[in-house]
Formats: structure tokens, sequence, C-alpha cells
């Protein structure tokens, strides 16, 4: 059993937001407090560096929060995915499902070498169906998925199933 973390306390709750019915998992409190943010960010290198990546590729917004640290500190360049429209270069898009309707994200298409080994990291892991792009987009680009890192799972999604055959690490986990 992995030991518990300091930021599983600083994880709050957020009743029906951003919608009825919806529990957010606000990570907020975690990033606010420096003991915590550190510890996250230690774990998480630990975890990852088995997986050899050669750049950490962090998903818009709260995906930055982790992966540029995690970059810096195995001493890794920094790849932002974006939402549609946020990218001034040239680049490529991939579109994926979301409860109701589609969304896209897109990446410069100098961003990821072939044949590199790519981290792909966000904040939290729910559906997958984020993450999965951004594989999908590694992969097009001749890149090598190494594997995820997430703060959090929402284990009852079943996002992890997604992200088969990948190698995936949570730090902490919710029903």
């Amino acid at each position: 059993m992995a030991r518990k973390l300091l930021a599983e306390k600083y994880v709050r709750d957020i009743p029906d937001f951003p919608k009825p019915g919806i529990l957010f998992k606000d990570i907020t409190p975690v990033v606010q407090n420096y003991e915590a943010m550190r510890e996250v960010i230690d774990t998480m290198v630990e975890r990852c560096k088995p997986l050899q990546p050669d750049v950490v590729l962090g998903i818009e917004a709260r995906g930055f929060l982790f992966g540029a640290p995690i970059a810096l500190d195995l001493n890794l360049g920094f790849v932002p995915l974006r939402k549609l429209g946020k990218l001034p270069g040239n680049r490529i898009t991939e579109e994926y499902a979301l409860e109701y309707g589609t969304n896209t994200v897109e990446i410069h298409t100098d961003a990821v070498a072939p044949g590199e080994r790519v981290l792909i990291v966000d904040d939290l892991l729910a559906t997958g169906g984020t993450a999965a792009a951004a594989a999908r987009l590694v992969e097009r680009m001749g890149g090598v998925v190494a594997g995820f890192c997430f703060l959090a799972e929402l284990d009852f999604l079943e996002g992890r199933e997604a992200l088969q055959p990948y190698p995936v690490v949570s730090l902490l986990h919710f029903d």
C-alpha cells in the first residue's frame, strides 16, 4: 500500500460544480501549500523516472502546474498541449468525445521528435478522453508514449481503461 500523501488532506470537494450532481475535486489548496506541492512533485518524479521519458507533455491548464516542475526535476524539456486556437505556430489537432459533444486539443508540429519518449501529465484522470487524445497526437508525430502521470484519479469513471496499454501513475484515488 502506498504511503498517504499530505496532498490528500488538501483536496476539497465542491458540490454541484460545474453543474448540479457533480462533486468536483478541487486541487487548488494542494498547489497553494508548498509542503504538499513539493511532496507531490517529488513523488511524481520518483514514480515516473523509471518510465525513462525524454520530454514531459502537460495538458492545459492544470497539467502545466505539475508537468513543468516534473520536467525541471528530471532535466527534461516541457511541451504544452493546448486547447484549440491557443498555439501560434504550425500545429496538429485531435478531437475527442466529451459527455455531451466534443473538444479539440492541439500541439506544435515540432514539439515531439520521432522516437522521443513522452510522459503525459495532467491533474486528474476522469474518463481518460483528453489524455487519450494527447497520446494519439504524440503517436501521430512519431513519438512514443512512455506513460501518464496524474495527481488524482476518479476510479469509478474507469479512465485508466481508455489509456491501455500504457503505464498510468496516479497519486490519489477517489471512489
